[in-house]
């Protein structure tokens, strides 16, 4: 596992009015106390000895969440019961959740209905404690074969394993059961037969869909989830940040802007697997958290007033922020006049390969204090306007680059990339590897012509703060572009992030 340096950011970006319409979420960045050994088994109890640990910390913050407020409380994946256990090894965390689509249950209130369910009577007392709707993450084992499925060949031992979200109304009640579909290296785990469509009502803002982690970088459930209307997405993760495009907090919010969605992200905090970053994000603002390596707070509780998203609204351009005499962007664009971009001009530009991300993408140097460049990597062509104030040009270097592939590396999807990146050193070959600490501030103007509608927009600054792009602007031709200036802190990442759903299995 690479090492990762990380910062501490806890900032709210823009400014939501109090409102019938609006409602008090909250998420938990929980760090995990973790079983030393988690390869060997435990009994029963001694299990339970375990959680009960985690169950007491995350108790405390929903008392203090319920006093701020909160309607909603999100805690993160793996919080419970840690990680990195074989199948076998598990075995001892597991506990049986009903469907509540069968059944209705209580089990605060019932605790007796099913044996050995102590985390579920936990968890549903504890949203009936403090009065609010409490999402969770544990390890479900079900019987085989599914009923929803009986044709599907049940694993050797005669089990399913699921990584799982419950969801507690605020009096206690069962609601909603997910089992996670993209799995990232579980061994303990097992893909359910079929991606599931979890949503569950709330009588203060409507409807919420659930997803887990890797889930994000996917079709399905996710993006089924936002074409079905639902604007509001719960985001258990334990999220491994990787510069400079995959970062927590960074494609958190490109999420969150790119589908015009709702996002409550819960990470666990762990400093040697580089895990930390979590927020509560609308296409408008972000209320998030960053922890720094070595920080010895134990969690971070985050809580914020967010609008209630019309679910018809999600299906319009998600321009926004633009001004009546502020000309189009694609229109700006100096590569790409014509009503088509089917044959994108030749690179003018001396480009080279570098990796990023494990993709190799082609790039180009900016060397000059300001101007328009083009890179492409193969048909699909990104274009810069920028006017680059260097804090010291023999100190940092950055570049335009361009990847359209299938990435291949821990985990298989098809993507579309533009992004301007701080060089790691003043080495080309530098480019693309992690940076988080910049001085030079940028204004620009990022575009591309995608072959997807997904594009997730993303700016971020250095020590890793968000930053929100003045403009967004996508075109029926698949024309996406993204204007900055101002910016407060030196440029890191610039990003247009395309995911092409469609090629992953090609």
């Amino acid at each position: 596992m690479r090492p990762f340096l990380l910062i501490f950011a806890c900032i709210r970006l823009g400014q939501l009015e109090s409102g019938v319409d609006s409602y008090v979420a909250a998420v938990y960045e929980h760090t995990v106390i973790v079983n030393p050994e988690p390869r060997v088994p435990l009994s029963r109890l001694d299990a339970l000895r375990h959680v009960q640990r985690n169950l007491d910390m995350l108790e405390e913050q929903a008392a203090l969440a319920a006093l701020q407020g909160a309607q909603i409380l999100v805690f993160p994946e793996d919080g419970i019961h840690g990680f990195n256990y074989t199948r076998s090894s598990i075995y001892g965390y597991l506990e049986t959740v009903p469907d509540p689509q069968q059944e209705s249950w209580n089990p605060c209130e019932e605790p007796h209905r099913h044996n050995n369910t102590e985390v579920l009577q936990r968890l549903s007392c504890m949203a009936r404690r403090y009065n609010l709707y409490l999402v969770a993450n544990m390890a479900d084992l079900q019987p085989c074969p599914l009923k929803t499925d009986p044709s599907t060949a049940c694993p050797s031992d005669g089990r399913w394993q699921f990584n799982t979200n419950v969801v507690f109304s605020s009096d206690g009640l069962l609601v909603a059961r997910y089992h996670k579909h993209n799995l990232y290296f579980e061994e303990s785990f097992n893909t359910p037969p079929r991606a599931e469509i979890v949503t569950f009502e709330t009588p203060f803002a409507g409807k919420f869909g659930l997803i887990i982690c890797f889930d994000i970088l996917f079709k399905h459930p996710t993006v089924t989830l936002v074409e079905k209307d639902v604007r509001q997405l719960i985001f258990p993760t334990a999220w491994m940040n990787q510069l400079p495009l995959l970062d927590s907090i960074q494609f958190q919010w490109a999420f969150s802007m790119g589908a015009n969605v709702t996002l409550l992200a819960a990470n666990v905090r762990n400093d040697r697997l580089g895990m930390t970053g979590s927020g509560i994000y609308t296409p408008s603002s972000a209320t998030y958290h960053h922890a720094k390596r070595g920080d010895p707070e134990e969690g971070r509780l985050l809580v914020a007033r967010v609008p209630v998203l019309d679910p018809l609204w999600g299906r319009q351009n998600t321009a926004v922020d633009t001004t009546a005499s502020t000309p189009s962007l694609a229109a700006t664009a100096a590569y790409c006049h014509t009503d088509s971009c089917a044959d994108p001009p030749p690179p003018t530009y001396p480009t080279f390969t570098s990796s990023m991300m494990h993709d190799p993408f082609k790039f180009v140097l900016l060397k000059e204090s300001g101007g328009e460049l083009t890179v492409c990597d193969g048909t699909f062509c990104c274009h810069l306007q920028y006017k680059w104030t260097a804090h010291d040009k023999q100190k940092e270097l950055y570049a335009l680059g361009a990847f359209s592939g299938t990435h291949t590396v821990n985990g298989r999807y098809a993507v579309q990339v533009c992004a301007v990146v701080r060089c790691a050193d003043t080495e080309a070959s530098s480019c693309g590897q992690e940076v988080e600490e910049a001085e030079s501030k940028m204004d620009f103007l990022l575009e591309g012509r995608f072959e997807t509608r997904h594009v997730y927009p993303a700016v971020l600054a250095s020590r890793l703060v968000l930053e929100k792009p003045e403009q967004l602007e996508t075109t029926a031709d698949g024309r996406v572009a993204m204007k900055h200036s101002s910016t407060t802190r030196g440029l890191v990442t610039a990003s247009l992030y395309g995911r092409r759903y469609h090629l992953d299995d090609e």
